[in-house]
């Protein structure tokens, strides 16, 4: 509830909003152009309209067709990692402060781990992508004749592969992020419960979506999409955070020897 978690929050949403668009672009002419996987893309499509519910998630796959995104460029690649890095800059200061950390990394040290980090988690998003593409062609043999059947399956399906993949990708940055020794066994559980805090706020979104989409379309209406994201980036962080501090505040009270 302080004023820094709130700014930190902030600056890694903004970072979020930045590197947004350019890891879908990514995402999707790598699925394209080197996997050559329609399915992997059509899980792309599944996992926008999974977290972003009603017409933001129909706006993104919309204006992110096949036909629309460039081919894979090196020149993309570094944009993404730019951008991408600023995420995880001002989260490890968070991060450092919830574990009473009092010196940072240096610059260079905190976008070598950074890169680190987003390998990691890159490649754990394309993996997760995989198994839920994989998997939807058999649903869809299985399921041919039941449009709402598959539907409901393939969004089972990739429930199933992403949850257990974003879990671990946070386990990742509560463990080797913060600028100190972190016990693994301490920071597994708050991944685990981040993960399926973050999961139910996509119900919770799917509630309020259309009361969210009609006041944000009346007061931001040409940047309705960017503050959307901007909003709910700025949520996941502060559960983000929340976890840090509960793991951090309990190692404190019991620490390990």
């Amino acid at each position: 509830m302080e004023t820094e978690a709130h700014v930190y929050a902030l600056a890694v949403s903004a970072s979020v909003l930045l590197a947004f668009y350019p890891f879908l672009m990514v995402m999707l002419s790598f699925c394209r152009d080197v996997l050559h996987s329609p399915a992997a893309i059509q899980a792309i499509y599944l996992g926008l309209r999974d977290f972003y519910a009603g017409e933001p998630g129909g706006f993104l796959v919309r204006n992110l067709q096949p036909w629309m995104v460039p081919q894979l460029h090196i020149a993309s690649m570094f944009l993404l990692l730019f951008t991408a890095n600023g995420i995880f800059e001002p989260l490890e200061v968070a991060l450092n402060r919830a574990w009473g950390v009092t010196k940072n990394r240096t610059y260079l040290k905190n976008q070598l781990v950074s890169l680190g980090l987003i390998f990691a988690c890159g490649g754990l998003a394309l993996l997760s992508l995989m198994l839920t593409a994989k998997n939807s062609a058999w649903v869809s043999g299985v399921a041919r004749s039941h449009t709402m059947l598959a539907g409901w399956m393939s969004q089972l399906v990739f429930k199933l592969a992403a949850l257990p993949i974003s879990m671990l990708a946070l386990f990742l940055v509560y463990w080797l992020l913060p600028n100190r020794p972190v016990e693994p066994r301490r920071v597994a559980p708050v991944a685990i419960t981040v993960g399926l805090v973050l999961e139910s706020l996509k119900y919770v979104n799917l509630l309020i979506s259309p009361y969210l989409t009609a006041k944000l379309k009346h007061e931001y209406e040409p940047f309705q999409i960017s503050v959307t994201i901007l909003l709910w980036s700025f949520v996941s962080a502060m559960v983000v955070l929340a976890g840090a501090h509960w793991t951090a505040r309990q190692d404190r009270r019991d620490p390990l020897s």
